[in-house]
């Protein structure tokens, strides 16, 4: 099972204006919930480790989860608020973001909650804002620390100042993940912010060094760049779509990408290490499809396995 590890929020989008106000849609969604559906819709067996509240808005949350086949055994309930983000939309479909979680129960999964992980795990997935808040963010450190060398560890930094203003605090947890992590797949976008004006081929020559058996780092319409350990450098070009937003489109890539190496038998440190240019080529070409495909839906609506073939 791969578990997924990190928020689960209400993505709030404004889709009209009325005489008084606007009117709201919210849909199910948080990075770290996105990866897991996306996971799930695509066959793998997938966990979600999070704490999701006992209200109505949770209750959503958790009818989600399980109509897609996700684990839940892993969720601790807790009575806090569900976090909010307001999702708003330029010209071109990207979105930006206005979170509203201090308190929220995403923020509150204590380290007592390990306890309760199923014992087989073939990969850990961690990342985005409950990396960096507390007191989950010490969940998630104590479980990597726990898990390295058991089960691959995969890390999408997915900065959010919005929710964690402080640059320092996300370069910090960056660097502790780095050493740590088998898996990094990170935007260029959140590169710039974390490690500015690095050439790209630096920056990972810096990180497998430090580690890490494969690198991904995706360029929004210039495509993906990937590097292993073992020396093998694939690209991608962006897949041509009407784009109606990108909203979970690093997300569908992440799931996509794990998805990949689970089907081929490389969910692992070592076989990472495997990998061939052609294969790494491969794994990002069907990131990259998937992540299409969510890009011309509204929101993060992920794809089936159906719909990747």
């Amino acid at each position: 099972m791969i578990l997924v590890c990190g928020e689960a929020l209400l993505d709030v989008f404004a889709t009209a204006e009325t005489r008084t106000g606007l009117t709201l849609d919210a849909n199910v969604g948080g990075s770290p919930f996105n990866v897991a559906v996306g996971l799930a819709r695509l066959g793998q067996p997938v966990g979600f480790f999070s704490a999701i509240s006992t209200g109505f808005a949770g209750e959503r949350l958790m009818r989600a989860l399980i109509a897609e086949g996700v684990s839940t055994q892993a969720v601790v309930r807790v009575d806090a608020p569900t976090t909010i983000a307001l999702v708003g939309l330029d010209a071109h479909g990207v979105p930006s973001y206005a979170f509203y979680g201090a308190g929220g129960a995403d923020r509150l999964l204590p380290r007592e909650a390990l306890a309760q992980l199923p014992h087989t795990l073939s990969a850990i997935n961690v990342g985005s804002y409950a990396s960096v808040v507390e007191p989950v963010a010490s969940t998630l450190r104590a479980l990597v620390a726990r898990e390295r060398g058991r089960a691959l560890i995969a890390f999408d930094p997915n900065v959010r100042l919005n929710v964690e203003p402080d640059i320092g605090r996300w370069r910090e947890q960056f660097t502790w993940m780095l050493p740590r992590a088998d898996l990094l797949k990170i935007s260029e976008e959140d590169l710039a912010l974390l490690q500015p004006e690095v050439e790209l081929d630096d920056f990972a020559a810096h990180v497998v060094r430090l580690g890490v058996r494969t690198v991904v780092v995706t360029r929004g319409a210039l495509g993906a760049i990937a590097w292993t350990a073992a020396g093998a450098r694939a690209t991608v070009g962006p897949v041509t779509v009407p784009v109606i937003d990108s909203v979970g489109a690093g997300d569908t890539f992440q799931a996509a990408l794990l998805t990949w190496l689970a089907e081929n038998g490389a969910l692992s440190a070592t076989a990472l290490d495997s990998l061939a240019d052609s294969a790494l080529r491969d794994a990002l070409g069907f990131a990259a499809r998937a992540a299409a495909i969510t890009c011309s839906r509204r929101g993060a609506d992920m794809p089936t396995r159906a719909a990747l073939r």
